[in-house]
């Protein structure tokens, strides 16, 4: 499904493409410690576990922000809301270090923590780290008024600037998060006055609400939205509510991709590629939609796109420890290893 001439034509298109990246954003913050240092605690003899370095990093919709960057996209521009607290400083802060981002449509809320997700990484000499425990700070009561509504003029004001909208829905608590049902219906309406432009949503827990959008579940949100058939009838039952091509993410067994804008109605499964070694998957489907959007937007055809996606996610996967980002160089490196076998 790609080649080399495909290849090169998403990574030569990339720099010219803007993007806008909607919807939750986290800060991740990794607490690497030195398991040979620990020392215990004179309060409670616990063991008192010694920080030796901080890595804070944009997470959730930060992590496709990482990727796209990492891609080198011309311009992304950031809609969301963060809290005007430490934690959102960090993740300004972090932000700020990325090449080409564009922070003017990112909203400060007093009234708002910025959702945080602490990872403590315990390192044992000569072993992979291992994450402990994570302490997550989110939100549980609705976002404001002021804020959805900050929400949606940004959406009005990006939309003739980009070349497609990634939308992240990470939080599960209805309308507590950036995405809510007014940002969502809005959504739907920019998908239809144009829908050759991608727009392309990702939801924990209401991939089945999006309307004339695009959307990329893996295979467990795919079946919660579809019920229990398989997951083939459930991505299709997705595709022709949605009205647009589904890509839906299956682990080893790669991404299923339905289009129901065909005539007959298209269904093919794209094999993922084969990695070996050690893994860590998290942030491995935000860093498949990054490829998926780079490459639909650079205008390959649906299964090409997938196959993009699927290469990301093998080089970002061996990066253990961390949400793992992919450059043009690891992309062509990646892809000449595939093609040789």
């Amino acid at each position: 499904m790609l080649t080399d001439p495909v290849v090169e034509h998403i990574l030569n298109r990339i720099p010219n493409l803007t993007f806008g990246v909607v919807g939750d954003l986290f800060l991740d913050r990794y607490l690497d410690i030195d398991a040979n240092l620990s020392e215990p605690s004179l309060e409670t003899g616990l063991p008192a576990y010694q920080v030796v370095r901080v890595r804070p990093t944009p997470g959730a919709a930060g992590t496709v922000i990482n990727n796209l960057a990492a891609l080198g996209v011309g311009r992304i521009c950031v809609v969301s809301v963060i809290g005007d607290d430490g934690e959102g400083y960090e993740l300004r802060t972090a932000l700020s270090e990325l090449a080409r981002v564009d922070c003017r449509w990112l909203l400060n809320a007093k009234d708002r923590r910025t959702p945080t997700y602490t990872k403590p990484m315990f390192h044992v000499a000569g072993q992979p780290p291992r994450e402990l425990n994570r302490l997550d700070i989110k939100n549980r009561v609705p976002l404001s008024g002021d804020a959805e509504s900050a929400v949606l003029g940004a959406l009005s004001e990006i939309w003739s600037e980009v070349d497609g909208l990634l939308v992240l829905d990470q939080v599960s608590e209805a309308n507590c998060g950036v995405v809510t049902d007014r940002v969502r219906d809005r959504l739907a309406e920019l998908g239809a006055s144009n829908p050759e432009k991608l727009i392309l949503a990702d939801s924990r827990e209401r991939i089945g609400l999006f309307r004339s959008v695009w959307v990329k579940p893996n295979e467990a949100e795919c079946s919660a939205a579809g019920g229990l058939a398989p997951v083939e009838s459930c991505a299709a039952d997705l595709a022709r509510r949605t009205g647009r091509p589904v890509f839906c993410t299956c682990g080893n067994n790669g991404i299923l991709v339905v289009d129901p804008r065909s005539n007959p109605e298209k269904t093919v499964r794209v094999p993922a590629y084969v990695v070996t070694g050690p893994t860590d998957i998290v942030g491995a489907g935000d860093s498949t939609s990054a490829g998926i959007a780079c490459a639909i937007a650079a205008g390959a055809a649906l299964e090409e796109a997938a196959a993009f996606g699927n290469l990301i996610a093998s080089i970002t996967i061996q990066q253990i420890g961390t949400t793992g980002t992919a450059s043009p160089d690891q992309v062509r490196q990646r892809w000449q290893m595939v093609r040789m076998g």
